[in-house]
């Protein structure tokens, strides 16, 4: 069992996505670098004052690269600490070498199992154990003080450990959120292409029995045919676009639409007032879309309910314009600066981005929560499978 953990965190890949660097990063090496001037200018009894200067500002700039190259900063930072310990012991100075600011190092210290791969954070802490050891063996510090300041110079890392852990934890279930919403908007999908297929089949069994007594007639079903079978091939293009695990099943139930709506902001049991507004063309939507906004208006609404303080009313408005399909949901709630952008509101995104649409979440300028939508009235123009005109 140990060893299979060891072999796991040996093996173990650096988080995606690690930022070169953010803006932060200069401040802390202007506030290191400011702190280095003040105490060498203040202090009186640093030892070695050119040597202490340089090795803390040499510390201050190795925190840039501590996330794109934790190992190697951990390794020059303590690695120069363990070289200045050995200086100090071959010329015996009355005091200990080195500035109060040299404390910095412990930034690297998070860093490395917050950034690091795994076989990056055993190399790693080889050598910040190696420099404290080296450190406690050479110094006549107590042993109780020795072993808290273990405590202190290992508690950065502990939090980085958590940190990583944590923001792992979160986007395992953010990617668990938009596989469901994936799943569901599959099952609609498959749910429309059923329906396409039927119809399908039914005309040209027309076809089939017009055929010999009225050949127009079964050229027209013939054509229905093709127009039906351009738009499952469009809803079969979404589906397997939209669907990435391929062990999942088909619910046959009708997904909620539009038209649904008005029977939605009438459900008893709310206890806000849902004024709800519908403009536009809004009957001749792509099936995944009008699905799409229902769920948006749904989840929308339900978060007002649960989250809005001191809400009267929600706003709702759909409105169909001539390529888009634009949804509003507005609340008259407390601005409280604590945010609902929740699980619900990630599927919802990934659902919009999958169609091709824009989904923002945000507090209102004045009050409230504001959610936008933005939807193409299709997936995408079906032009290689028009119906040619005759």
């Amino acid at each position: 069992m140990l060893r299979d953990d060891l072999r796991t965190l040996w093996t173990e890949p650096r988080p995606p996505d690690t930022p070169a660097r953010v803006r932060r990063d200069w401040v802390l090496l202007a506030a290191g670098l400011g702190a280095v001037v003040a105490e060498a200018t203040l202090r009186e009894d640093v030892v070695w004052r050119p040597v202490a200067v340089l090795f803390a500002a040499w510390l201050c700039l190795l925190p840039l690269w501590r996330r794109t190259r934790p190992l190697a900063m951990v390794t020059l930072g303590f690695g120069s600490v363990i070289l200045l310990q050995m200086a100090s012991l071959v010329a015996a100075p009355r005091e200990s070498v080195g500035l109060h600011t040299d404390a910095v190092v412990l930034v690297l210290v998070y860093a490395l199992p917050r950034w690091g791969s795994g076989r990056e954070i055993v190399l790693g802490s080889a050598v910040i154990l190696a420099a404290f050891a080296l450190c406690a063996v050479t110094d006549e510090t107590p042993a109780v003080e020795q072993s808290a300041g273990l405590v202190f110079l290992l508690l950065p890392g502990l939090i980085g450990a958590v940190v990583r852990f944590r923001v792992a934890a979160r986007e395992r279930e953010w990617e668990q959120v938009r596989s469901r919403e994936r799943e569901q908007l599959a099952r609609e999908l498959h749910d429309t292409v059923a329906h396409h297929v039927s119809a399908i089949v039914i005309r040209a069994q027309a076809g089939r029995v017009l055929a010999g007594t009225e050949p127009s007639a079964a050229v027209e079903a013939l054509e229905e045919v093709e127009e039906e079978g351009a738009r499952t091939l469009e809803e079969m293009r979404a589906m397997v676009a939209a669907l990435r695990d391929r062990g999942v099943g088909a619910e046959l139930a009708p997904p909620a639409g539009v038209a649904d709506l008005e029977r939605l902001v009438r459900a008893p049991g709310g206890r806000l007032r849902i004024d709800l507004g519908l403009d536009g063309e809004l009957d001749a939507l792509a099936p995944a879309v009008d699905a799409a906004v229902y769920r948006i208006v749904q989840e929308s609404v339900t978060n007002a309910m649960r989250h809005a303080v001191s809400a009267t009313e929600v706003v709702v408005r759909v409105t169909a314009e001539r390529r888009t399909v634009r949804v509003s949901v507005r609340d008259n709630g407390q601005r409280t600066g604590r945010g609902r952008d929740g699980y619900g509101l990630a599927g919802l995104r990934e659902r919009a981005a999958l169609l091709g649409g824009t989904l923002r979440a945000g507090p209102g300028a004045d009050e409230g929560w504001h959610v936008e939508a933005e939807l193409p009235r299709a997936r995408r123009e079906s032009d290689g499978h028009s119906r040619p005109h005759r």
